[in-house]
């Protein structure tokens, strides 16, 4: 293992990472004619030898966790005086990792994207959307002339109020419940009526009613009326498979995950709102956004036992079991009444098939893709008209690099194919990147 060693007037950094993000900040500062050592999985003895002599900063930009923590524990333990650019996905892992080491800048990809996601999902001519303090604010570009302005959330119409308290089954046992129910109701109310008919007291037909759907028969069968009892007994029949279907449903959803509420918050919303597609660390941060923005949301995941499902959960966003890409899931939450839908999952290839597949439901429907892990994708403008094209890893590495080169950074935008740092005091500066395959630390096709 060599140092790459420093021309004139440059400075060096130690990368750590073999994902795309840490190929991208390398490629980045290759081009710009900084010294550069990037290490994939290096080793105790490995971080003493890259931390001498000291470089200028350290990046450590990896998928696990855990191993960053480890790292940026290891780099401080070495050396107290060099920044450290961290990535976490944990957000109390990471606020941890902050209180205990001062100099390190922990960061998470979701977090940054997050509004760059919110902004075209809420309207197409806004860059980026987010709260600052008690205030939102909008981003929007013209040009070379980038500004953020106070936006106001729009009022929550009867319609999104009155969809929490009549909401929709949309899981299995949900609908066998409400059947379930639904029958035992309609048997009730119908022998009801037929007693009181018959010239029953109100109270006396209700009574015998219930007897009927308790499968245990009225108290006396009216006199005369053998279709009474006809009736009755048919009734008795249906309801023990009424009640059968009703107890299933009950234990499904006390057993099951219960990601989609039947009434209040995690309740499915029929208008207005947007779909995201792929609740993972980036389309939940993307949900959590646009529900503190006051836009109803709901998202959809194929695993309903993954973490982050149960995590949309305690925070009362309604998550939908199916494929993204299934016709019959986009039309059961009401794609062609949507604000917008967003496909963040990790594959950029079922994102885009799942853009095609929501174009071909509701043409109308604005639609925001992620990319970043295909460059290839990323890049091309053949995916333009499919929707608005966040590219995660590009983002991220906008952000990483302000802040090794000493820049003030607090988040990051995207217009087209154009990426701009967020300063201090809402100054944008553009900020161009090399692309990833301009790292020659890490085997191209063994990375791609």
């Amino acid at each position: 293992m060599n140092h790459v060693p420093t021309p004139d007037g440059t400075r060096s950094f130690v990368v750590i990472g073999e994902t795309n993000l840490a190929r991208r900040v390398c490629a980045s500062l290759r081009e710009d004619e900084h010294a550069v050592l990037h290490l994939t999985q290096p080793r105790d003895e490995d971080l003493h030898a890259a931390l001498s002599p000291e470089p200028t900063g350290i990046a450590v930009l990896l998928h696990e966790d855990a191993a960053a923590l480890r790292y940026a524990l290891a780099l401080a333990h070495i050396s107290t005086g060099i920044p450290i650019v961290v990535t976490i996905f944990d957000r109390t892992m990471a606020d941890e990792l902050l209180r205990l080491l001062p100099q390190c800048d922990v960061t998470s990809p979701a977090d940054l994207v997050a509004p760059a996601l919110a902004g075209p999902c809420v309207d197409v001519a806004i860059a980026a959307l987010y709260r600052q303090g008690p205030l939102t604010r909008a981003v929007r570009v013209s040009g070379t002339d980038v500004r953020a302005e106070h936006w106001t959330p729009e009022r929550v119409q009867w319609r999104s109020r009155l969809d929490r308290l009549t909401g929709q089954p949309h899981d299995a046992g949900a609908r066998l419940m409400l059947a379930g129910m639904a029958g035992m109701l309609a048997a009730l109310l119908g022998d009801w009526a037929w007693l009181t008919s018959l010239g029953h007291p109100a109270a006396e037909a209700l009574f015998d009613a219930a007897r009927v759907v308790a499968t245990v028969g009225p108290a006396a069968a009216p006199p005369h009326s053998s279709a009474y009892q006809v009736v009755a007994s048919v009734l008795m029949l249906s309801t023990i498979v009424f009640s059968a279907m009703f107890t299933a449903g009950v234990v499904d959803r006390m057993l099951g995950p219960q990601l989609v509420g039947l009434i209040g918050p995690r309740t499915v919303p029929r208008s207005g709102h947007v779909i995201v597609v792929g609740t993972g660390q980036v389309g939940l941060r993307l949900c959590g956004e646009l529900r503190r923005l006051g836009v109803p949301v709901v998202g959809v995941d194929r695993d309903p036992h993954a973490p982050n499902a149960r995590l949309a959960r305690s925070l009362g966003i309604p998550v939908l079991v199916g494929h993204g890409g299934d016709r019959a899931v986009l039309e059961r939450l009401h794609l062609n009444r949507a604000r917008a839908l967003a496909a963040v999952g990790s594959d950029d290839l079922d994102n885009i098939a799942v853009a095609i597949t929501a174009h071909g439901v509701s043409p109308g429907t604005r639609i925001v893709l992620r990319a970043g892990e295909h460059e290839a994708i990323a890049e091309t403008r053949s995916l333009l008209p499919l929707g608005t094209i966040r590219d995660v890893t590009s983002l991220a590495a906008a952000y990483v690099l302000a802040r090794l080169l000493g820049k003030p950074a607090i988040g990051v935008v995207a217009h087209r194919h154009g990426i701009f740092v967020e300063s201090h005091g809402e100054s944008f500066t553009a900020w161009p990147l090399a692309a990833r395959k301009g790292c020659l630390h890490i085997d191209v096709a063994a990375s791609a």
